[in-house]
């Protein structure tokens, strides 16, 4: 088989891609190595920035996004039950969007069917060759039969456990991490958002959130040991320790009700370079991990794409400049997302053996953002997303 662009991983990045690329005229083939029902079924955030729904729109697909989602022009903070806004309209003018990265998901693919996209799932051993030439191919197993594809580019959409990443020798890879000690608890529950914004709740108790996917479906997390049993946290247990840590007000017209989805996130902050190597590049998780505290995991990725997509257009159009510089382009914007994402992440949270000295300044910290206009901006600014 051949193609021009193998696209490593069948999630949304890979997904969108393949569709903006498709829309230029571009052939792929998309590789997962899971059923599209299980990529489906799994449970992600929900908040997309500004750049992030217009590339959906760019790709075709926003139709039922912009029919259905919800536009966020603020979001609340809370310390010691007490919570203020931040309102980003007033503030930067722009706002963000919830719309939940499994729908996401499925209007990609419902793009790929409307066009024959090639997407190829249960695939297995995929291997990428001599990516360093002008003409690399991939190899993978289906239903027990060694398959190959002979390319000009690859892109690894694959995740942080791929197999994308870890063809690039370790004398050129360089990946730098840090590993939170803490995970997050999270609940769906079909209940009526306590908010119509999100609420992030920093206490004594440790970090909690309160988000929704739509009216009648809401998301919430807790702080909690990041190798505590599930079992340990009943649907009771839950909800009794979320009212302790989020805003008076808000826990009292909490909705309850019985767990659809209940499981415990690690938090890490990681990041690979370069993203690029030869003819393969990076994208998303599969570069870079971010806590979820900033809702930049799926935005970054897109971003990712933007890049990714304006250089392999420009490189077809016989300029490939663009292409060249993909990896500096998107690490610029990631570590800004990462620094993003540490900051709030601690700023919010509670850590193990936390001094007094510690507490006391995010306390201030959270003080100054409460009354201050330039820290709001910033923290704006850097929510809704910053320009590609």
């Amino acid at each position: 088989m051949r193609t021009q662009v193998v696209i490593i991983g069948g999630g949304p990045s890979g997904l969108l891609l393949s569709q903006l690329l498709h829309r230029d005229g571009i052939d792929t083939v998309m590789l997962e190595r899971q059923s599209r029902e299980y990529v489906l079924s799994r449970i992600r955030a929900g908040v997309l920035e500004n750049g992030t729904v217009e590339m959906l729109r760019q790709a075709g697909v926003a139709d039922r996004l912009d029919a259905e989602s919800f536009v966020h022009s603020g979001t609340y903070l809370s310390a010691r039950n007490q919570g203020f806004r931040i309102d980003f309209d007033a503030l930067i003018g722009r706002s963000v969007t919830v719309y939940g990265q499994t729908e996401v998901t499925r209007d990609l693919y419902a793009a790929r069917d409307a066009m024959d996209g090639k997407i190829i799932h249960g695939v297995e051993a995929v291997t990428l060759h001599d990516l360093k030439t002008e003409a690399p191919f991939v190899t993978y197993t289906k239903d027990g039969t060694e398959h190959r594809i002979d390319c000009d580019y690859v892109a690894g959409c694959d995740g942080f456990h791929g197999v994308s990443r870890k063809a690039i020798p370790a004398s050129i890879l360089k990946e730098v991490e840090r590993v939170y000690p803490f995970g997050w608890l999270g609940v769906l529950s079909e209940t009526k958002p306590v908010s119509e914004e999100l609420i992030y709740a920093h206490h004594e108790r440790g970090f909690a959130l309160c988000s929704m996917r739509n009216d009648s479906l809401s998301r919430y997390y807790i702080q909690a040991p990041v190798d505590d049993p599930i079992e340990k946290w009943s649907d009771d247990a839950f909800w009794d320790e979320l009212k302790r840590r989020i805003p008076e007000d808000a826990a009292d017209r909490l909705e309850t009700g019985p767990s659809i989805e209940k499981s415990i996130a690690p938090l890490r902050s990681f990041v690979a370079e370069p993203m690029r190597w030869g003819r393969l590049f990076l994208v998303g998780d599969a570069a870079h991990i971010v806590p979820p505290t900033g809702a930049k995991g799926l935005n970054l990725a897109v971003s990712d794409v933007y890049y990714l997509w304006s250089g392999l257009r420009e490189a077809y159009q016989g300029d490939a400049a663009t292409l060249d510089q993909y990896s500096d382009r998107a690490l610029a914007r990631v570590w800004k997302a990462i620094r993003f994402s540490w900051w709030f992440t601690t700023l919010m949270h509670r850590f193990p053996e936390q001094s007094e000295f510690d507490r006391r300044i995010q306390e201030a910290e959270l003080d100054v953002l409460e009354t201050s206009k330039a820290a709001q901006t910033v923290l704006a600014e850097n929510y809704v997303g910053l320009p590609y």
